[in-house]
């Protein structure tokens, strides 16, 4: 069979019907005025590889002077039965007159006349075929539409540019989306937002309900933006929440786009590798791998595959035309290829079958001469194919297991949040339910709280009822800086103490804790800074528990004098953060809370610790604020001094880092540190405590502090408190050319040698108490292990070896002695300790452990 460039191809039920115009065999019989409809059913066949055909059929139209032509086919619903026909509109062209008629292809190949209708003019521009049989088309930027109910050209109430699509919605019937320009209305309504979208783009895009005869809002199906370069579009799923419509759809544009829309909102973009995309189509084939096939003008396609993003899978050129339908008969949809082939003009002769996987068949190859091993090398590769999907597939479900429990994790966190909030300001807070939660409860819900909230009563209680002086807070470059000053009683007794900052409003998205870095700042001679953040350098993999119960040791190491300054930097705590991240909200209100663990000393000298969490208060932070430098630190000069207040010392010490270096120089006097710091670096030393200064040179290194201290004449420390790494290299630069050549520089991890070998001793003393007191920290008697154990309770006297062995008695005696103590011994070896206990006993060990190792890397 010869085809010819007016032929037309419809899938139909995994056949391909060919429809063909010709004259009859015999034209003198019909005297050349009449034309033959032709339809050919083609199906494949897999034995061959080869379409073969299954039946024909032929309808006879009176040409009589008549140009004859098919405009287009397509499968369309039969409204008198519900059954999907094959359906074809014709053209009669006679002068001025255009005849068209609907015909509809039944299963005996027998054809019937739908309808009919006339006009003045040629149907050109969007000609569709839908349920009905309908037709419908656009002429002079106006919509026309006839069914076979009415036979009747009826015309809509709009004005189009283009049509896209056309077919059912679910509540809608039969609705056309197309493209016209902006009818912007003379007030303004509700759909506010697409007026003003509308007049920026002077398009729109819109729906039409040709049942109902009302528009639709294109807003649902994608921005007015997009209207003016879209040419086809797809929907993919149509669905309705609240009465409003949810549309998923596939468009292709001008711009050689494919764009995935849903719910009016661009979900995902791929480039085009041709110019001119003219239509899309979907397939979905047996992997369940939803297909984007998009043809051109060009007569280029290529396929759009949608997984985690949208990309190019294949691309062919010089297609005739694709066709989407089970030609195989697998249950499953696969990609029919028609290739323009001038050289073979025969029926589906150059032809290619596939689904991007396992199916693929291809036109003009012998597949009778393939070899078996060839085919079994296929299968294997089929059957590995399967086994990687399938991993696939399992690692897929283990993705979503993981997102999940992530977001069972986050909704976890938040509401432990919101209960730590509402704990601190003392309301109540009601949980979940397990069910509400979509958990299993493994304990039966009850209506009486828990015993610990009745123990974190009592433990609040032990808090006094002044225990702030003052809560502050600064701004120090992109950081943010709260303090809270102790009472000094209730500061002697903490330790491992800690600030966070927990943001007062209730954000669903994100977490309400913030993370930052608490330290706890001494003002003295040394400006001691200690850190007890996790990003503190530190020996891996452990991590530094700060005990302030050292700073009676700490003490021997700072100057006899002391000042009022000393007592109030010592019981300060201060929390950095990044400033940055709060100000996105503009303004943002935090509840301040102190973590720290109650010291109660015992007589065995070992420490028992409560945790604690006390509400110090709130701070309000606001962008207006920041602009106007209500909370900047102020270090202005005063007659050579430096007159920044405690506050303002102490927020520059918490966002800077401390470095200590030994400076010794064995020719000559370490002079010229004290002129290069009042000289080059322009410092002036603090009002409060003179012996620290402060940097006012511009430039990067503005703002740093030093203390210089001379052991003697040759030697020194030099302690820098600095915001970065690259200030510390600046200083340490501009110090060595001042330095005599002889001088060593060497940087002190932290504190004095000394200082730290006396910490070191203390270290190990108390680590050794601890394993002496967890030794016999026992649920036995403590006279088992001094009394030899007898039924009596009395001790046997220890007379000399040699006058028990005289006698008869003695030997007895002995024996009697020698088995009490065998028992007594074995009994020391298989004792018991209490579960509870002995986590006690060895949270106790390590942590005497972590202190001793901290000091001995530290001296190291």
């Amino acid at each position: 069979m010869l085809l010819s460039e007016q032929d037309q191809f419809l899938s139909y039920n995994g056949e391909v019907l060919v429809f063909q115009l010709s004259k009859p065999e015999h034209a003198q019989e019909a005297d050349d005025k009449t034309m033959n409809l032709c339809v050919r059913r083609m199906v494949f066949n897999r034995d061959t590889k080869l379409f073969v055909q299954k039946s024909s059929g032929v309808f006879s139209v009176r040409a009589s002077h008549s140009k004859i032509e098919m405009v287009c086919c397509s499968c369309t619903t039969d409204s008198r039965t519900g059954i999907i026909l094959p359906c074809i509109l014709m053209k009669k062209k006679k002068w001025n007159n255009v005849k068209y008629f609907v015909l509809l292809l039944h299963s005996s190949n027998q054809f019937e006349q739908s309808f009919y209708f006339k006009l003045d003019y040629e149907l050109k521009e969007d000609i569709r075929l839908f349920a009905g049989p309908s037709v419908l088309w656009r002429h002079a930027n106006k919509l026309f539409y006839i069914s076979s109910n009415t036979c009747v050209v009826q015309s809509a109430a709009v004005q189009l540019s283009s049509v896209v699509w056309t077919g059912e919605i679910v509540g809608e019937g039969t609705v056309v989306l197309g493209i016209r320009t902006a009818c912007l209305p003379e007030t303004e309504d509700a759909d506010g937002f697409s007026v003003s979208d509308r007049a920026i783009w002077g398009s729109e895009f819109f729906g039409y309900a040709i049942e109902a005869q009302k528009m639709l809002s294109g807003t649902c199906f994608m921005p007015h933006a997009y209207g003016r370069v879209v040419s086809s579009v797809y929907i993919c799923k149509t669905d309705r929440l609240k009465k409003q419509l949810q549309i998923s759809l596939v468009a292709v544009t001008y711009k050689n786009q494919l764009i995935w829309f849903q719910g009016g909102v661009p979900k995902g973009v791929c480039e085009l590798p041709y110019e001119k995309p003219c239509l899309v189509k979907t397939a979905v084939t047996s992997n369940n791998d939803l297909l984007f096939v998009v043809s051109f003008a060009s007569g280029n396609t290529c396929v759009v595959q949608r997984r985690d993003s949208l990309q190019v899978v294949s691309k062919w050129q010089k297609v005739k035309c694709v066709l989407v339908d089970d030609f195989i008969g697998s249950g499953s949809e696969q990609l029919l290829l028609l290739f323009k082939d001038e050289s073979n003009t025969d029926v589906l002769s150059t032809f290619r079958i596939t689904d991007l996987g396992e199916v693929n068949y291809a036109g003009g190859i012998n597949y009778k001469h393939d070899v078996p091993a060839a085919e079994g090398l296929q299968e294997n590769g089929l059957l590995t194919v399967r086994a990687l999907e399938t991993r696939l597939q399992a690692g897929w479900t283990s993705v979503r297991e993981l997102q999940q429990h992530l977001g069972l994790q986050k909704r976890v966190i938040l509401e432990s949040c919101r209960a730590l909030i509402d704990l601190v300001e003392e309301r109540a807070h009601i949980l979940p339910s397990a069910k509400e939660e979509g958990l299993v409860s493994l304990w039966d819900d009850v209506e009486n709280p828990p015993h610990c909230l009745s123990k974190e009563t009592s433990l609040a209680s032990e808090v006094p009822e002044h225990f702030t002086e003052e809560l502050w807070q600064r701004v120090v470059g992109d950081s943010l800086v709260v303090g809270v000053k102790l009472t000094e009683s209730f500061y002697l007794s903490l330790s491992d103490v800690s600030l966070s900052l927990v943001m007062d409003q209730d954000f669903s998205s994100i977490s309400p804790i913030i993370k930052c870095q608490s330290k706890i700042c001494k003002l003295n001679k040394a400006f001691s800074a200690l850190t007890v953040s996790s990003s503190q350098i530190e020996p891996p993999p452990k991590k530094m528990k700060l005990d302030l119960h050292s700073r009676n040791d700490l003490r021997k190491e700072l100057p006899k004098r002391s000042s009022r300054i000393q007592l109030d930097g010592a019981k300060t705590v201060t929390a950095v953060t990044s400033l940055s991240p709060l100000l996105a909200f503009h303004r943002v209100s935090c509840v301040v809370l102190l973590h720290a663990r109650k010291q109660n000393h015992q007589h065995d000298s070992l420490q028992q610790s409560k945790r604690i969490t006390v509400l110090c208060g709130k701070i309000l932070l606001s962008l207006e604020d920041i602009s106007n430098g209500r909370y900047s630190v102020k270090m202005l000069r005063d007659n050579s001094y430096c007159t920044g207040s405690v506050e303002d010392i102490l927020a520059v010490l918490a966002v800077s880092v401390r470095f200590s270096f030994q400076i010794v120089s064995s020719d000559c006097t370490l002079t010229p540190v004290i002129s290069w710091l009042l000289g080059e670096m322009e410092c002036t030393p603090f009002k409060e405590c003179q012996d620290n200064i402060f940097c006012h040179k511009a430039g990067n290194v503005h703002g740093t502090i030093f203390n210089w201290t001379l052991k003697n004449p040759f030697e020194g420390i030099l302690t820098i408190f600095c915001r970065n790494l690259t200030v510390l290299f600046q200083c340490l630069h501009s110090l060595t050319t001042v330095l005599p050549p002889s001088c060593s520089v060497k940087l002190l991890r932290s504190g004095s040698k000394a200082v730290l070998t006396e910490q070191l001793a203390l270290a190990l003393e108390k680590e050794m108490l601890t394993f002496k007191n967890s030794l016999f920290l026992k649920e036995t008697k403590a006279e088992n292990s001094l009394t030899w154990g007898n039924e009596s309770g009395k001790k046997i006297n220890n007379p000399p070896l040699a006058s028990l062995l005289d006698t008869e008695e003695g030997v007895q005696q002995f024996r009697k002695k020698l088995q009490n103590e065998r028992e007594e011994s074995v009994r020391s070896m298989n004792q018991t300790m209490n579960g509870a206990l002995y986590q006690k006993t060895a949270l106790k060990i390590a942590e005497a452990q972590l202190s001793s190792d901290m000091i001995v890397w530290r001296l190291s």
